[in-house]
């Protein structure tokens, strides 16, 4: 907080000049500023560690990124172990058709993306694959890492 003394100019009896001091508060903001940019340069940097909440080892792919047109997918995540998670929260097998049609309010035109451990088996995603087609879910995209091979 910082304050400054202005003299008012007035001019005495004797001729002389009296100076008569008044305080002026004013705010300092530098100190404000200082802890609004570490915050952003902190919320920066841990943001895109909080998407993906189930860690899991994508294989690599060279498919095309998808695009961002959908702006509130479904992320189901299967786990090394065959765990199967619905953002951060696990669900059984048998509840997850159930589940995701209560979720998307059965809107067969919600995307999903289905992210798999690329220890799975063919078989283990292809079985959760093939129960989200036969529930009548049309959007699903399989989510991958980008290639590290360059042509």
């Amino acid at each position: 907080m910082g304050a400054s003394l202005q003299s008012s100019g007035r001019i005495g009896q004797a001729g002389g000049r009296s100076r008569a001091y008044r305080p002026m508060a004013e705010i300092n903001v530098t100190p404000f500023v200082d802890v609004m940019l570490v915050l952003l340069v902190v919320f920066m940097i841990t943001a895109p560690l909080l998407t993906a909440g189930v860690q899991v080892d994508l294989p690599n792919s060279e498919a095309k990124p998808i695009s961002e047109e959908d702006n509130k997918p479904l992320e189901l995540t299967l786990t090394q172990d065959g765990d199967i998670f619905i953002g951060e929260t696990a669900v059984k097998r048998d509840r997850l058709i159930s589940l995701l049609s209560a979720m998307t309010n059965n809107d067969p035109d919600r995307r999903i993306f289905l992210r798999g451990d690329q220890a799975l088996s063919y078989g283990q995603v292809m079985d959760v694959l093939g129960a989200l087609n036969g529930a009548g879910f049309r959007k699903v995209a399989l989510i991958s890492e980008p290639s590290t091979k360059r042509p």
